[in-house]
């Protein structure tokens, strides 16, 4: 393990983690040796090794199943270390890289984001197409080719010759099974047993999906009368909370009833309504419910971001208070999951677009709680047209507050500016994404000297990513009218 110290420091670390850990690998090993099959078999090895128990759900603690040691790393780590695989596939064993991609896969809904999408490119590189069975199609009749797609596998006719019906629980024999079949598809009915399939099938996907990926705004079970009495009682309560002791005990029983109906926790929350304290009782709820969740089995750092500041900040048109801003900052460090998709995503997803507070809080939550290679993924998922990334995590009656479309306002581009220099490295696609939107806004905002410094961050920052798009780009600036026009196609002019 401590040989493979520096390459995940580099996963964990690089702006390039992919060709600064091929450099790295072709250093360490000769490959000339037969010692490098060796350190990339021993290296995968390491990835696939199992590890201790993790709860499937956590609404069924009891039941546990073993995971692989590249599962144990966080989101970006595993995705970086894919991606790499991919970039260098041909040092490896495709059939170990196939067989590491398809067990990821293998997880569902429990799967991150861009992990699924890396492990998903990993399998369609190394992954052989094998198209030995078209030669067991007999193609010469109709006939013969509808009989043996239905009829029963060998072995399950091997295991009927010693029984007179096809399974013990059915009573009916193979020839009546075949018959049955067989006059089943002829005629008018093979056309209605097609959209039967097809239907049938449609439906239990459309089940699958709902069972694997439920929407965490929507409700499952209809509240209960007590608790919606209990709800109440907490929403008077959390009215009239001024002090510490009083707050402690409120964030307690709040948790206990989310806990306790956690199918229901946003409508619970909803009905107790603790976004309309002020900003010093937000806070310090915040603070204290972070330690009482600290350590359950079911996670609700997510509902507490939305029922708490999220509704705040949805409608902030003036700065934010330093103590709700300090507070949101340090719960955002522990729980940097639920600030992407329960605060962050529906922030800038708002409706009317973010304005200048807007703008300068999420600037802060991104620099103080986010390492930059997060960053830059976040805001590929956020430019993305892929709408499977930007989930968002709000409370029911706050969801016509949320769009699913961007709203490019002069704030968000100022906020790209922002994020630009802090040193983010963003992707190819990402920058291809921000080009088309300036191609699109600039006559909009042709006056705007925001967006025109936007524009001058851009050239300075994305340089090398800029090339294919000169042209476009520089059609885009002419239309513009400010101070940094000349500057920008200056700038465009060297690339």
């Amino acid at each position: 393990m401590e040989c493979w110290i520096p390459l995940f420091d580099i996963f964990l670390n690089s702006p390039c983690p992919e060709t600064e850990a091929s450099t790295w690998l072709q250093k360490s090993f000769n490959s000339s040796s037969s010692s490098t099959s060796t350190s990339t078999a021993s290296f995968l090895a390491l990835l696939t090794k199992y590890s201790g128990t993790t709860h499937i759900s956590p609404s069924s603690p009891s039941q546990g199943k073993r995971v692989m040691w590249i599962q144990t790393l966080p989101d970006m780590v595993q995705a970086r270390i894919l991606s790499f695989l991919a970039y260098d596939h041909q040092k490896f064993s495709k059939k170990d890289l196939c067989k590491l991609a398809r067990i990821m896969l293998s997880e569902g809904s429990g799967l991150d984001f861009w992990v699924k999408k890396a492990a998903k490119h990993l399998l369609d590189l190394v992954s052989v197409s094998n198209y030995e069975w078209i030669s067991h199609l007999t193609l010469d009749s109709e006939e013969d080719e509808l009989e043996n797609f239905h009829s029963p596998p060998d072995w399950l006719r091997t295991a009927a010759k010693h029984t007179e019906a096809m399974f013990p629980w059915l009573p009916m024999s193979l020839d009546e099974m075949n018959s049955k079949i067989v006059s089943g598809v002829s005629g008018h009915d093979e056309d209605n047993l097609s959209d039967n399939v097809e239907t049938g099938a449609q439906e239990h996907c459309d089940e699958v999906m709902d069972e694997i990926d439920v929407d965490e705004s929507k409700s499952v079970d209809k509240i209960d009368a007590e608790v919606e009495n209990r709800a109440k009682i907490l929403k008077a309560k959390v009215a009239k909370c001024y002090l510490t002791s009083e707050v402690v005990e409120l964030v307690k029983e709040i948790h206990e009833l989310c806990f306790a109906n956690r199918r229901n926790s946003l409508e619970v929350l909803s009905l107790i309504e603790p976004w309309n304290v002020d900003d010093e009782t937000a806070s310090s709820l915040l603070f204290h419910f972070m330690d009482v969740n600290e350590g359950n089995e079911v996670d609700l750092s997510s509902y507490s971001l939305c029922s708490f500041v999220l509704p705040k900040f949805l409608a902030l048109e003036e700065p934010c208070s330093r103590v709700l801003m300090i507070a949101t900052i340090e719960y955002c460090k522990a729980h940097q999951r639920a600030a992407e998709y329960a605060l962050l995503f529906p922030l800038m997803l708002r409706n009317k677009g973010i304005n200048n507070p807007l703008c300068e809080l999420i600037t802060k939550i991104l620099k103080e709680c986010f390492h930059p290679a997060h960053v830059s993924a976040f805001f590929q998922k956020f430019l993305s047209k892929d709408k499977d990334g930007k989930r968002v995590i709000c409370l029911p009656c706050h969801q016509n507050l949320i769009g699913n479309e961007i709203v490019w306002t002069e704030s968000l581009f100022c906020l790209v500016q922002n994020i630009l220099n802090h040193n983010v490295q963003l992707t190819q696609d990402s920058v291809d994404q921000l080009v088309d939107c300036v191609c699109e806004f600039s006559i909009r905002y042709s006056s705007s000297l925001k967006f025109g410094n936007f524009l001058l961050c851009l050239v300075n920052k994305c340089t090398s990513l800029l090339k294919p798009h000169k042209l476009s780009l520089t059609a885009a600036v002419e239309s513009t009218n400010t101070l940094v026009k000349k500057s920008v196609l200056s700038k465009l002019s060297t690339l």
